[in-house]
Formats: structure tokens, C-alpha cells, sequence
């Protein structure tokens, strides 16, 4: 068969469906198989899918991104859709492509890994805010939160806590108010690599075992380590010969050496 009546085939028969019911369609693929009647029942109820996911627009995602989703609730519904039921489709699948929504933002929409059962809770609560500010026309309260959701007033601030993890900021993203002035971004806040830590880290480690070291000694490792003098400029400071200072610094450095290591044995 040629390309061109291959294609003239295809086209016959998308025409075809375009044109059954969709009891017929429903029957074709849930009795036959038929795989294309199922991509006609797809299209057709895509605009359902977009009317579902545009509730959930304000809570930070794209809509094509949960159209997507609800996509997959919807092939879902088609694929699991029983015809002795006797229910329509559409009443069937909008659960399903709200509940696949729903499930991408518990496990996926988040910026940063939460507990399943926190994230659970944050959604109970999100209900629960809107009801009781109508029936009490105010702001309820974490312990009206914890008494209408039967929880601890801790897990409700921890839920609420958790819920302010469900985006985040670029480090460019600007903090002025638009001002050419006033420019500033997390990064600038964000603190560079500070030398001072590891010089810090060292005195700690070494402060034991200098601490046995005499006057004397802990002089001629100054002069050696800290001012960079030779072992030649030092004798000549304190009034010795350079091999003296040399069995010095040896002692010293042997004193400081045991007493890290009586130290770390100590510790384990």
C-alpha cells in the first residue's frame, strides 16, 4: 500500500470515529481493544482536563504542566472505565484527574522533600482555613486549626511550617521593590569562604599540646612558624648555637605531637 493511500486510510477512519458516540467509542476500545477509539475519547476530553487543572493555577504551577497530569488521570479513568457501571465517563474521570492533580503536588510540586504526612495535613488545612474564616468571619486561630483537623496545635504549626516549602526563589531573584537603587538578591546575602575557620580549627587542635610546652619553647616555635625566622636568626635571638635550636624545636614539636595524640586516643 502506498504512503498516500496509507494515509487516506487513516483519515477515513479518524473521520469515522469523529462521527460515533461515546457509548460507541467506549465499547469499541473497552470490548474490541480498539487503541484509536481510544485516542478520539483523549481528545475529546481534553477541554475537561483544562476546565479541572485551571483551579489549581494559583498554587504556583504552569497550566500545560497540570494539564499534563491530568492527562495521564484521564487515561487512567478511560483505561480502568468499566461499561456495566452504567455511568457516564465524565463522571467517572473528573475524580480521577483530580486526583492525579492533587497527587503531583503532594509528591512533586514541592521545592523541597516533605513528609508525606505533613503534606497531607498542610492540604487538609488549606480547607479547613477557608471554611472556618466564613463561618467565623475572621482568621481562625492554631487551635481552631488543630481542633477542627483533630491534630496537636504543634502538628498544625508544623504542617503550616512545611507548607511554606512549596516554592522557592532563585538567588537572583530580586528583593527591592523595583527601585533601580535597590537591587539586592539572596546572593548578596549568601557569605563568602572566611580563612579565619581553618586557622580557628588548627589552634584548637594544637592549644592542648602547646599548652605543655615552657615559655622558652613556645617562643622559638613562634619565631619559627608564625615570623618565618631560620633556625640561624633564632639562636642568634635568645643567645644559643643553631644545633641548640634545632634539638629545641624537635623537643617542642615531639611535646605537641604526644599530647594530640594522648588526646585522640582519649576521644576514640
Amino acid at each position: 500500500m502506498s504512503t498516500a493511500a496509507c494515509y487516506e486510510t487513516q483519515s477515513t477512519i479518524a473521520a469515522r470515529l469523529r462521527h460515533l458516540s461515546e457509548g460507541q467509542l467506549l465499547a469499541a476500545y473497552c470490548r474490541q481493544g480498539d487503541t484509536r477509539a481510544r485516542d478520539e475519547l483523549i481528545t475529546r476530553y481534553l477541554p475537561l482536563v483544562y476546565g479541572v487543572s485551571r483551579r489549581y493555577c494559583q498554587r504556583g504551577e504552569q497550566l500545560e504542566d497540570l494539564v499534563q497530569v491530568g492527562c495521564i488521570g484521564l487515561i487512567k479513568a478511560i483505561d480502568r472505565f468499566d461499561l456495566d457501571r452504567g455511568v457516564a465517563l465524565s463522571t467517572y474521570a473528573t475524580p480521577n484527574i483530580i486526583g492525579e492533580i492533587k497527587r503531583y503536588f503532594r509528591d512533586k510540586g514541592w521545592a523541597v522533600k516533605v513528609p508525606r504526612g505533613l503534606l497531607e495535613l498542610n492540604m487538609r488545612l488549606e480547607h479547613v482555613v477557608g471554611d472556618l474564616a466564613s463561618s467565623q468571619h475572621r482568621a481562625p486561630n492554631i487551635q481552631e486549626l488543630a481542633d477542627a483537623v483533630e491534630v496537636s496545635a504543634e502538628e498544625v504549626m508544623e504542617a503550616i511550617e512545611a507548607g511554606r516549602s512549596r516554592n522557592s526563589l532563585s538567588l537572583d531573584h530580586s528583593l527591592g521593590r523595583g527601585d533601580d537603587d535597590d537591587e539586592r538578591s539572596p546572593m548578596d546575602a549568601i557569605g563568602g569562604f572566611d580563612d579565619g575557620f581553618e586557622t580557628t580549627d588548627k589552634r584548637l587542635i594544637l592549644e592542648p599540646g602547646m599548652a605543655r610546652l615552657n615559655n622558652r619553647e613556645r617562643n622559638i616555635l613562634h619565631q619559627r612558624f608564625f615570623e618565618g625566622l631560620t633556625q640561624s636568626q633564632i639562636a642568634a635571638n635568645i643567645g644559643v648555637s643553631q644545633m641548640h635550636v634545632s634539638r629545641l624545636i624537635r623537643r617542642a614539636l615531639a611535646k605537641v605531637r604526644a599530647e594530640m595524640e594522648l588526646r585522640e586516643g582519649k576521644e576514640s
